[in-house]
């Protein structure tokens, strides 16, 4: 190995290392393995650079800022409560109905405020119905989740693979390319969870009540004790350092109390029919022109914020707000990694050793494990990490076996977010954990047959859509 291998790598597995910790924030992780790498010359300033302004930062930036929009504006809430006020005749049908609305919202929103939003009203659905808002609150979670995989915007992940494997010389996906294997994957698990998923978890809503009484009083203990500086969290959550996703995050520690859904009741806010009106145009503009290929995403998302600061919509102190710098320096940090990765060789001697393994198997054989590599890893890293690490893999992997490296790549996409055995694998399960009262066996029990089940149904989406 050459010295600049043998600092990449040992980068990687520190930032790794910490990342799994959970005791520094992964932004400030990234970007000081980031740092690292420039100061010891394996990436150079160039490379840094274009890493901060890569059309996935600039995308995701502009996004964040018109899905802001939206949320302030009320439209969002109004559309969940309209939804919820239809389907409250159909019983737990009616739930499940909403749940659906929400998955395909996930698809083009951030699917965090979404749950947000819904999770109150799904809970409060459930206890009208004298059922446990246990049976809907994960699968809310969990098909959100899968919504994302409709479109290259539904979450920064996509947009990440696709930035990383441009950067690789592969050719750019377009908006809804991924949304067959999105849809057949989504469909298949969210069947799942409405016929064998839900069953497993709570049915009746007096227990959970008297569950929940009793967490009232354990939070209200543990405040008390916060408020004389000896207060600890009763479970490590090591996703809210990885995952730096939330705006509460202020101190840096993890401590953002992402699981208490309540705290964000402010985000359900009254409808203002003009601001309402004038983002949901400009979102419509913006995936209209990067559906089309009237322009590529990040030149619309970026013009679409403009316009909404422009138009009086958003003023640029709530675009600023929008923004949410951690996720975007999370991102920009690991794909100096990622570039450095590359730029050694790392990538193509870690993909020779997986190929003098899998070779017998061909190229199915190579995207199931790489599937499976990568759903593993999302369990314990953020989705962003998992992309940049996997990508070039992925890519030196499908060249080294002669064939296309697009399957490959929507591989990365899906599994890098259809994690579910876990409460910490993505934002969304940590909001209903608390909220729904489940333990950590909960999402071990629901979510590793639904792992298996997606990942299934992904080795036969996956080279129908994208032929090796």
């Amino acid at each position: 190995m050459t010295l600049d291998q043998i600092i990449a790598l040992i980068v990687l597995i520190a930032v790794v290392g910490v990342m799994i910790h959970g005791r520094m924030r992964s932004d400030v992780v990234a970007l000081s393995g980031a740092a690292t790498l420039l100061l010891f010359g394996v990436v150079r300033p160039v490379e840094v650079q274009s890493a901060f302004a890569s059309p996935a930062v600039i995308a995701l930036a502009g996004l964040f800022v018109i899905a802001y929009a939206i949320e302030l504006s009320g439209l969002l809430g109004l559309i969940i409560r309209k939804a919820t006020s239809l389907c409250q005749r159909f019983g737990a049908t009616g739930i499940w109905v909403v749940i659906g609305l929400c998955g395909s919202v996930g698809g083009f929103l951030n699917n965090t405020p979404v749950v947000v939003l819904a999770a109150p009203v799904v809970r409060d659905m459930a206890k009208s119905l004298k059922l446990s808002p246990k049976r809907f609150l994960m699968p809310l979670s969990h098909v959100t989740v899968m919504g994302g995989l409709l479109t290259l915007i539904g979450t920064s992940t996509n947009l990440l693979v696709n930035d990383m494997a441009r950067n690789a010389g592969q050719p750019v996906f377009s908006l809804f390319e991924i949304t067959p294997v999105g849809l057949i994957i989504a469909l298949v698990g969210g069947l799942w969870l409405y016929v064998f998923g839900a069953r497993q978890l709570g049915r009746s809503a007096t227990a959970e009540e008297e569950a929940e009484a009793e967490r009232e009083r354990l939070a209200a203990e543990a405040q008390a004790a916060k408020t004389s500086r000896r207060w600890r969290l009763p479970f490590s959550l090591p996703s809210l350092a990885r995952l730096g996703e939330s705006r509460n995050q202020r101190d840096g520690t993890g401590d953002a109390h992402l699981g208490d859904v309540d705290l964000y009741s402010s985000a359900d806010r009254p409808l203002q029919w003009k601001r309402a009106l004038i983002a949901l145009a400009v979102f419509v503009l913006v995936v209209a022109a990067a559906g089309l290929g009237i322009a590529p995403i990040a030149a619309a998302a970026f013009a679409g914020a403009v316009a909404l600061i422009l138009l009086g919509v958003l003023t640029p102190e709530e675009a600023y707000s929008g923004l949410k710098p951690d996720i975007l320096l999370l991102i920009a940090g690991m794909v100096v990694v990622g570039t450095a990765i590359e730029v050694t060789g790392l990538a193509a001697q870690g993909a020779g050793l997986l190929i003098e393994v899998i070779r017998p198997f061909g190229p199915l054989g190579a995207l199931i494990v790489l599937y499976g590599v990568t759903l593993f890893a999302t369990e314990l890293l953020s989705n962003a990490t998992v992309a940049v690490l996997v990508t070039p893999i992925a890519v030196a992997l499908a060249e080294s076996l002669g064939v296309d490296p697009r399957p490959f790549l929507v591989a990365v996409m899906m599994a890098a977010s259809a994690a579910f055995a876990t409460p910490f694998g993505y934002q969304t399960n940590v909001l209903v954990y608390q909220m729904g009262g489940y333990s950590y066996m909960d999402f071990v029990r629901v979510g590793t047959p639904l792992n298996l089940i997606t990942w299934a149904a992904a080795m036969v989406a996956i080279p129908i859509f994208f032929p090796f």
